[in-house]
């Protein structure tokens, strides 16, 4: 029995990996709490002032955070999906970064429309995303149908 034989070698490893991923889901529920809890009070100061104009960009910003937690939350499930599973589950890796871009475009500030170059490299994020997506969930259909796989 060898003291870095290759099964122990990746045992610890694997150990090593999921220790790490608990504290880091940790971390990230922590940071997730105290984002949710300013996000909250800052909210209730803004609507307790009546002066508050919310079209002059301060709606934005807002649903820029609140979208934010949103993606922070998405996180936490990933890394709590390969906590549980031990894989990384691909279609919410893809579902969160079409939620980031969607946040990113969302909150464009005025005057982006004019960048045309910008606008072109969103929308082909966009796409390639939603493509990616589509063929996980074709594969994922196939293998339950009993479909044959193609050779790795």
């Amino acid at each position: 029995m060898k003291l870095l034989g290759d099964d122990r070698f990746l045992d610890g490893v694997h150990s090593y990996e999921r220790q790490l991923a608990k504290i880091l889901a940790l971390l990230l529920a922590a940071v997730v709490g105290i984002a949710v809890f300013e996000l909250v009070i800052e909210s209730v100061i803004k609507v307790a002032q009546f002066q508050t104009d919310w079209f002059d960009g301060g709606l934005i910003k807002l649903l820029d955070r609140l979208l934010l937690v949103f993606i922070a939350l998405e996180v936490l499930q990933n890394v709590t999906a390969y906590l549980r599973d031990q894989v990384v589950q691909i279609e919410l890796v893809l579902l969160t970064a079409m939620t980031a871009v969607a946040r990113k475009v969302i909150v464009l500030p005025p005057g982006t429309e004019s960048k045309p170059q910008l606008m072109a490299g969103f929308g082909v994020i966009v796409i390639g995303l939603a493509a990616a997506y589509w063929l996980v969930k074709q594969a994922r259909q196939d293998q339950q149908a009993g479909l044959p796989q193609p050779e790795q």
